[in-house]
């Protein structure tokens, strides 16, 4: 589980830095909605009963 969330918070500092970079407002708006899927992802797996109970 701690792999997937490394991954996700690794893209997210990469799609941040994309973003302060980035000019186009095309390419700013698929940044910020690929952010927001990953907070998403983030939340959900940072709930309680979401981790593996094995």
């Amino acid at each position: 589980m701690s792999t997937v969330i490394e991954n996700l918070l690794l893209r997210k500092q990469n799609l941040v830095e994309q973003l302060e970079k980035t000019q186009s407002v095309e390419d700013r708006d698929k940044i910020e909605h690929q952010l927001e899927q990953i907070n998403t992802a983030l939340d959900f797996l940072d709930r309680p009963g979401s981790r593996d109970t094995r």
